[in-house]
């Protein structure tokens, strides 16, 4: 994987990372969004460190 793939995948997990955060500490969360965004978060994760 080239520096710029791996830097843009960093950069969408982080920005998954706020948006989860965001959800998180509203009054209400939105379970299943949260179960989406972790999933893709994971998968971002997971083709960082190559699997």
């Amino acid at each position: 994987m080239n520096k710029a793939h791996a830097d843009a995948l960093t950069s969408k997990h982080a920005a998954l990372q706020s948006i989860i955060s965001e959800e998180e500490h509203r009054p209400q969360p939105d379970t299943s969004l949260l179960h989406r965004l972790k999933k893709e978060k994971l998968r971002l994760k997971d083709e960082l460190v190559g699997h």
